[in-house]
């Protein structure tokens, strides 16, 4: 994976200068993406910057990548893997180009020069990409169809300028980042989740997953060339079974390929144990050394853990007896509590936002140790999602909430939120609105209605808003490390057909992701097979809850900071800060409950100090 930049500006003067060091300034806030390499390429009316973390022909492959045909010049930067590309490079050849790299960033070029705007939905993997056309004058910008792969936009005067990550557009001149009332909303109504395309600050964007847009002299068009769509599912449960079987298994397969040390994330959950059995299997067919696997642990978590409806027993043993029936080289990575209050900061500055509080830093933390050894990993991430995984596909009272159901009580939040900011702001009614906006947007299927319906707007919501908070939080934490990791659970083959599978089959024998467990035979031990769902571990040590106690309660006794604007301090300091925080009843997701809110709070302080807010 990699981190791109750039900007187009069809009206320029001839002061070139400046163009390359804005050029140069912006590929340096995106390091942590690339360290292997970096690269610039300037023409007359567009600079595009590359910064590289070698997977693929790490000689060969740099970019930008360069190629002319006749008078025109093509250039490319590129972020991601392209899983089809060696059926895509013998097209190719078929069509008289010739390749003298084996990367796939020379596919991807060779694609955009020969079908442009149609090449995106040739792709299979994850990509974000800026391509640019001297013989057209445009620049083409494209992000792959689940959104895996970040890229931001936004224009100064009559520059248009992208990048892999908002801070890389900071460092454009004359750009400064606003917080206003709409950024204040996002963040206090909906995050850590954000509105899809929304970029939070004022005038940033997000392109949206599955669409791309063209850049030209007339302004900008953005197109989709992917999105879900609904029909029925005509196929038994015995045919479902084997085409997830052979979906999932391919999807698995391709996303092995790597020219650099490869390694899989095991929690001894259905999900990443089926990943590290087909990994593990795939490796052993091709005479490869044994895989290497890791779980995530916490200093002393096997003292303080308490069982929770979301987390009913820990992984510890779940992965070692994955590891040994599927034979990996396995190893146990545990966090000490100091180190994830200490990268609380380091995690809010990886995402440009407050996020998922030490759900963010100790996956921030446990990359760094990964990437001491290896460049690629494969996570079970999004699987709930896509095949209803959650208790908000079940449990009424969540199912059934007029809100989004990962956060059905917003007093939660709103308790420490000073009221008259809280409306002023409107974020009730903003929240309200968005929510409202995306249910509506559901891909409906004729003829279904109530359960089924509701269910398949959970989905939908699920797909497009939680796990797009969930893959934001795997890209920055893992890309701040130099970690590339892959998710074959995101494969649009895959999400296409178990999108249609009906709820009934989804849980047969009333087995929530039944359908998945039993496409799982003779890949796990049974008792894994069967597991109930643990979603990512969390620290139930008791000193996490007093460091971040008493980190915050220095930050309110500071009478400069900003989370002063925005806090009800006399509730804060008579409720969670003196009477213990609450782990079994989450305000986001299943894990930001009490201690979160507390380590969250810290994250909203630090982030308005660096960008303070217009109240």
């Amino acid at each position: 994976m990699c981190g791109i930049c750039g900007f187009c500006d069809f009206h320029r003067d001839n002061s070139t200068l400046p163009w390359r060091e804005a050029g140069h300034q912006m590929g340096e806030a995106l390091n942590h993406r690339g360290p292997d390499d970096k690269g610039l390429w300037q023409g007359r009316d567009c600079v595009l910057v590359h910064r590289r973390l070698s997977v693929m022909d790490p000689e060969r492959g740099c970019q930008p990548m360069v190629r002319e045909r006749g008078e025109s010049i093509f250039t490319l930067v590129y972020n991601g893997e392209i899983y089809n590309a060696p059926a895509l490079r013998r097209e190719l050849e078929g069509l008289g180009y010739s390749f003298a790299t084996d990367c796939d960033t020379e596919v991807v070029l060779c694609a955009c020069m020969e079908w442009g705007e149609g090449a995106a939905s040739r792709l299979e993997g994850i990509f974000a990409y800026a391509f640019w056309d001297s013989g057209m004058h445009r620049l083409l910008l494209c992000r792959d169809r689940l959104g895996v792969k970040p890229l931001f936009y936004t224009r100064v005067g009559e520059s248009f300028v992208f990048a892999s990550e908002l801070k890389s557009l900071f460092r454009y001149p004359g750009l400064t980042p606003k917080v206003g009332r709409e950024s204040l909303c996002q963040v206090l109504g909906l995050g850590p989740a954000r509105t899809p395309g929304h970029g939070v600050f004022e005038g940033m964007w997000e392109l949206e997953p599955g669409c791309q847009m063209d850049v030209t002299p007339g302004g900008e068009r953005t197109s989709r060339y992917w999105s879900l769509a609904s029909h029925e599912h005509t196929d038994s449960y015995e045919e479902t079974v084997e085409r997830v079987r052979g979906l999932l298994s391919g999807a698995i397969r391709r996303q092995l390929v790597s020219d650099v040390p490869l390694c899989t994330f095991l929690s001894g959950g259905l999900d990443s144990s089926i990943i590290t059995a087909v990994a593990a299997e795939e490796y052993r067919r091709q005479g490869r050394p044994a895989l290497e696997s890791f779980s995530f642990e916490y200093t002393d978590n096997d003292k303080y853990f308490k069982a929770s409806a979301f987390q009913p027993d820990s992984d510890a043993q779940w992965a070692q007896r994955v590891a040994d029936a599927v034979g990996t080289r396995h190893r146990v990575l545990r966090c000490d509590i100091p180190n994830l209050v200490h990268l609380l900061p380091q995690a809010t500055r990886g995402r440009d936002l407050p996020g998922m509080a030490d759900v963010d830093s100790s996956l921030l933390y446990f990359c760094s140790q990964v990437a001491q050894d290896h460049v690629v990993a494969l996570s079970g991430e999004c699987a709930d999602e896509v095949f209803g995984g959650y208790p908000w596909f079940e449990r009424e009272e969540l199912m059934n909430a007029d809100t989004f159901p990962w956060c059905p009580d917003p007093e939660r939040r709103k308790e420490v939120i000073r009221p008259e900011l809280w409306g002023r702001l409107g974020v009730a009614d903003y929240v309200q609105d968005h929510y409202r906006r995306a249910v509506a947007s559901t891909p409906r299927l004729d003829g279904e209605t109530g359960s089924d319906a509701r269910r398949r707007e959970i989905g939908w919501l699920s797909i497009n808003w939680f796990m797009a908070c969930l893959l934001e939080r795997k890209d920055r934490m893992s890309m701040a490390s130099g970690l590339e990791v892959r998710v074959p659970f995101c494969d649009h083959h895959l999400i296409e057909y178990v999108w249609n599978i009906p709820w009934q089959m989804k849980t047969m024998n009333g087995q929530r992701k039944q359908v998945l467990r039993d496409a799982a035979k003779g890949l796990l031990p049974e008792p894994v097979r069967s597991r109930p769902k643990s979603p990512y571990p969390k620290t139930h040590h008791p000193l996490y809850e007093q460091m971040v106690r008493a980190k915050l309660l220095t930050i309110l006794d500071n009478k400069d900071a900003p989370i002063h604007a925005i806090v009800e301090e006399d509730k804060l300091r008579a409720g969670l800060l003196s009477n213990g925080g609450d782990y079994g009843k989450p305000w986001f997701g299943q894990l930001m409950a009490g201690p979160q809110l507390l380590a969250w709070l810290i994250q909203l302080n630090g982030w308005l100090e660096e960008y303070p807010a217009q109240l």
